[in-house]
């Protein structure tokens, strides 16, 4: 006789969102199926909306769990340094982070989906909660932690490029500046 481990709520809470984060990198919100989701879940799609009440429901969902991961990573990295130190730590606990590729292309599809009202609250939230980590984690004046966010953004968009895997002379000219910039 074959026994089998039911998951529990949070377990599979855990797999839709990870299936979510997935499916929105690759078609945004406007373009993924909320029937794509609840297959690559495992779960039927009635049983997705029991789960999360609407399709933007766990957009929003996923998106605050990615963002979240982010936020925890740089309070860890962060953790018993200051001044630039703390900010060389977070980058560097966002670069390892953005590895992996759905969770980078899905938070830059949902920079871009600001059009909506509701997305835009909620990534403008997560990133006031950002820049104030940096700013008490560092202790930086704004022009440094300004830098820092604006050398994370182009090398996250010089990611989605796959300038890191595929490198042309040019985005090894910005990098090897963001790099520079990061350790004075």
């Amino acid at each position: 006789m074959t026994t089998t481990t039911r998951q529990t709520a949070a377990e599979r809470r855990a797999a839709v969102l990870e299936a979510a984060t997935h499916e929105f990198a690759l078609k945004g919100l406007y373009g993924t199926s909320t029937e794509d989701i609840a297959r690559a879940a495992g779960i039927s799609q009635p049983y997705l909306f029991r789960l999360f009440s609407s399709k933007k429901g766990l957009y929003l969902a996923a998106y605050q769990h990615c963002v979240g991961e982010v936020y925890l990573a740089f309070a860890a990295a962060a953790r018993g340094t200051s001044g630039e130190d703390a900010l060389h730590a977070m980058g560097q606990a966002f670069s390892e982070l953005m590895q992996n590729r759905d969770r980078l292309m899905f938070m830059l599809k949902t920079w871009a989906t600001c059009d909506d009202e509701e997305i835009c609250r909620a990534t403008r939230a997560d990133w006031r909660n950002l820049v104030d980590l940096a700013e008490q984690a560092s202790g930086e004046p704004p022009e440094i932690v300004t830098r820092f966010f604006a050398n994370g953004m182009l090398i996250s968009i010089l990611m989605s490029m796959n300038l890191l895997d595929d490198p042309e002379p040019w985005a090894n000219r910005l990098l090897a500046s963001c790099k520079q910039a990061m350790e004075t």
